[in-house]
């Protein structure tokens, strides 16, 4: 057995901690000295501490790794490394795609000497738009559920023989927006309009174009709020987003396009 000192030691693990993860039930000293209250583990507890902090590496939470080393299904543990990987490469996805928005932030404010020159540059444009027939699915969801709702509506298209015309994208009808829930209608345009779900209205919108990935899509959303007032109109619908260029066109996310709509009337 090793003292609690030596376990830390050894493991590269703060005392401190080790009592944490006793308190939870992570990983408990095998032996207590009912005399003095010294703790002891064992040679197979520190096979587990490392697999912990390894688990830790991986970005797993402590709640998860717990149920992992609770775990004796061979198959299961490995699904869920595999499942955690995935996890984590997404990750690394959206930090570079981040790291490319920060590189061309740096040149933009070098070039301008205005750290927010990139809110600057949207070309916004008032115009009437025409009626769009589409396939729709609005539901309390989080953005990260697009994918599934919009599977849903793909599924429909061989089924009720409609024709899809292109436009995929977005309502959003909430007054404010939240990450993991929101009042947001996904549509689909298709050809028939018999066989549409709805339409959106045709209209007179204040539109503008977001080139780059998603996660910068509020910047471009600022900036035709700030066009609206500042020039004499105001909202009259909820806005609405179509997907031009995309992860499914084999681009990156520097490269995607976004269509932007707010329906406005004049004050």
């Amino acid at each position: 057995m090793f003292s609690i000192g030596e376990f830390s030691k050894i493991c590269q693990v703060t005392i401190k901690t080790l009592y944490y993860y006793d308190r939870i039930d992570l990983l408990k000293p095998i032996y207590i000295e009912p005399q003095n209250g010294y703790r002891y583990y064992s040679q197979e507890q520190m096979q587990n501490m490392l697999l912990i902090q390894r688990l830790k590496r991986y970005e797993f939470s402590l709640e998860e790794i717990k149920s992992f080393l609770d775990c004796t299904d061979q198959r299961e543990l490995f699904l869920k490394l595999q499942k955690q990987r995935e996890k984590m490469k997404q990750k690394k996805e959206e930090m570079e795609t981040i790291i490319s928005e920060m590189t061309e932030h740096l040149h933009d404010f070098e070039r301008t000497g205005d750290l927010m020159a990139y809110q600057k540059g949207y070309d916004i444009k008032v115009k009437e738009t025409p009626a769009r027939n589409v396939l729709a699915c609005r539901k309390m969801m989080g953005v990260d559920e697009f994918g599934k709702y919009y599977s849903t509506l793909y599924e429909r298209v061989p089924r009720e023989q409609v024709t899809p015309n292109g436009l995929v994208g977005a309502v959003y009808y909430d007054t404010e927006f939240h990450h993991e829930c929101s009042d947001i209608e996904l549509v689909v345009g298709v050809r028939e309009k018999e066989k549409a779900d709805k339409q959106i209205n045709a209209g007179l919108c204040a539109v503008t174009v977001h080139k780059g990935p998603y996660s910068s899509l509020p910047e471009a959303y600022g900036a035709l709020t700030s066009w609206i007032a500042d020039n004499n109109y105001e909202w009259n619908g909820a806005p609405y987003e179509f997907y031009i260029k995309s992860q499914f066109d084999s681009l990156s996310p520097e490269e995607w396009e976004t269509e932007i709509y707010f329906p406005v009337k004049s004050k």
